[in-house]
């Protein structure tokens, strides 16, 4: 198959993609339905990425080309194929020609308007790009969520909302149960793989990899895990022998690095029994077992076997604001309401785990979110209602806070010590 017939099939496929994620659907569940065949997986990954990553702009660019309204399935199409312009400006008029054909697939009548649209767009770029000057097609956010950030942020808004536009990094777990970070990165070297340390046990990859690819990755000597995210189990200051609860615990990133720090009794416990297996799976590749339990911790009689935790982690749910560079969905999905709504279950997850935790134990509140509202006004409103609840200075973070930026994703912690 020649690469301008790849290209048909991987817009097509994109499009269908961007269409279920603008009906509400998650990308990740709409492109794990996808078969686009061996070798074109990357590239509509590629567009579909893209596309959401840019959506404000190509949103804006499209409404100038559309004298009326297309159908939902041939818009997601034509905003893969803005998208693939503006990437690849050069291959301009092989990539007219491929949406075409792919639109014949989706709906041949709109060939005609297809061509028409797409060479519109090369022939008054810089026209069209310049009248699409509103600050959600600039920032590509929509705009409460823009309005959001400046309020919250009012010195550093901008950069936020341009570190979850850009590529994500790839960084790795060093398991010091294992070997040191520094002999990792010598094992990289002998491969002729680059990466510079970005934490204690954090490196950060010069360029993404297969995880196959990666020296003793199957043998539990490096996880793939955001440095930011690495933050959390020195955080919760887990001790060997402690009984520790990670209450939120699927996929089992945040698990496997606790059992690296400290021989604990862990639980590890999540509300989706789909999603459990994989902390199982995770915890086996590194050598470790905890006891993995379905439950809801707003619930605790269907789990909680009376003895108190010394240490709890609850990563809760969020808007996941913090992590847009990897799933930029996630800025279309999300409605202003949900803030409110999430904080107010983030409230009571704290309220019912506290209740699990020992006197004089620690509990570290997290999200990957950057809306206060979540965050530090969650954890105000918590201790405003709890009389044995201290919060702990975090030395390495400003207020709890940490903002996105090229090297990580956008995280909040708070440590709350009972008395």
């Amino acid at each position: 198959m020649s690469r301008s017939a790849n290209l048909e099939l991987a817009l097509y496929a994109a499009g269908v993609a961007i269409a279920q994620v603008r009906a509400g659907r998650s990308l990740s569940d709409a492109l794990a339905d996808l078969e686009p065949g061996a070798g074109l997986r990357a590239a509509v990954q590629d567009l579909a990425y893209g596309t959401l990553r840019n959506l404000g702009l190509l949103d804006a660019l499209l409404a100038e080309l559309l004298r009326k309204p297309v159908k939902p399935a041939l818009h997601a199409l034509l905003l893969c194929a803005l998208y693939q312009l503006r990437a690849r400006p050069r291959s301009g008029h092989t990539t007219v020609d491929q949406t075409v054909r792919a639109v014949s697939r989706l709906e041949p009548a709109a060939k005609g308007l297809a061509n028409a649209v797409l060479r519109n767009y090369l022939r008054q770029t810089d026209a069209l790009v310049a009248r699409c000057n509103s600050e959600a097609a600039h920032y590509s956010y929509p705009q409460w969520w823009i309005e959001r950030v400046r309020a919250a942020w009012p010195q550093r808004w901008e950069s936020v909302l341009n570190a979850g536009n850009l590529h994500p990094p790839m960084t790795l777990r060093v398991n010091r149960r294992r070997l040191t970070a520094e002999q990792y990165l010598a094992k990289l070297g002998e491969r002729g793989l680059a990466g510079e340390l970005v934490g204690a046990q954090a490196i950060l990859l010069e360029r993404p990899l297969p995880i196959e690819a990666l020296p003793g990755f199957a043998a539990g000597e490096v996880s793939v895990q955001d440095a930011g995210a690495q933050l959390a189990a020195p955080l919760l200051d887990v001790r060997p022998g402690m009984r520790v609860l990670d209450a939120c615990a699927a996929p089992g990133g945040k698990a496997g690095h606790i059992l690296e720090l400290a021989d604990c009794a862990l639980t590890a416990l999540d509300s989706d029994p789909a999603r459990l297996p994989r902390i199982g799976d995770n915890l086996a590749r590194l050598g470790y077992s905890a006891r993995v339990v379905c439950g809801d911790c707003l619930s605790p009689e269907g789990w909680f076997d009376g003895e108190l935790f010394e240490r709890i982690l609850l990563d809760a749910p969020c808007t996941a604001s913090g992590v847009v560079k990897r799933h930029p969905d996630i800025k279309w999905l999300r409605r202003e309401s949900d803030i409110a709504r999430l904080a107010a279950i983030q409230g009571r997850m704290l309220d019912a785990l506290w209740q699990q935790l020992a006197p004089g134990g620690k509990l570290l509140y997290a999200t990957c979110s950057v809306f206060p509202q979540e965050n530090a006004q969650t954890i105000a409103s918590f201790l405003a209602r709890t009389n044995a609840a201290l919060r702990l200075p975090l030395a390495e973070l400003d207020a709890g806070q940490l903002l996105p930026d090229a090297r990580h994703d956008g995280f909040f912690y708070a440590l709350l010590e009972k008395h």
